[in-house]
């Protein structure tokens, strides 16, 4: 094998070096990579006692915006207005190259009719099981 200024010039040698410094780059990137655990919310949680001031047939629409501020959404169906509020909150583990990614969301929907009153709320609470884990094949 003939070497000049650090390159081999005999083909079966080269591929071999090449091989096995492409390996080493990918076991030191695997082994640099570390791991991470990262958190990300989007929107402000519902606090129970913002809940429960929200009543069917006496509660007008301005009272809801004002404790919960502008909805997500504001759609029109049968009749009634419905306000959708969202919150989202994820949480990712990162340990090498095992990664999992978990996403849970809360909805708040209030539904007035046509004087403006709430008619029904609908309260989903998801976020609250929304864990940190690495392995991503279950628990």
């Amino acid at each position: 094998m003939k070497y000049v200024r650090g390159f081999c010039w005999d083909s079966q040698g080269c591929y071999r070096s090449v091989w096995l410094g492409i390996l080493g780059l990918l076991v030191m990137n695997v082994l640099m990579s570390g791991c991470a655990f990262v958190r990300g919310e989007v929107g402000e949680p519902f606090s129970e006692e913002g809940l429960q001031t929200v009543k069917p047939g006496k509660t007008s629409r301005q009272e809801v915006a004002r404790q919960f501020g502008a909805p997500d959404e504001i759609v029109q169906a049968n009749g009634h207005e419905i306000f959708h509020y969202r919150r989202f909150d994820s949480k990712m583990g990162w340990l090498l190259f095992l990664s999992r990614l978990n996403i849970g969301s809360d909805h708040l929907w209030v539904f007035f009719n046509e004087q403006g009153i709430v008619d029904d709320v609908v309260f989903g609470n998801r976020t609250k099981d929304v864990e940190f884990q690495i392995w991503p094949f279950g628990d």
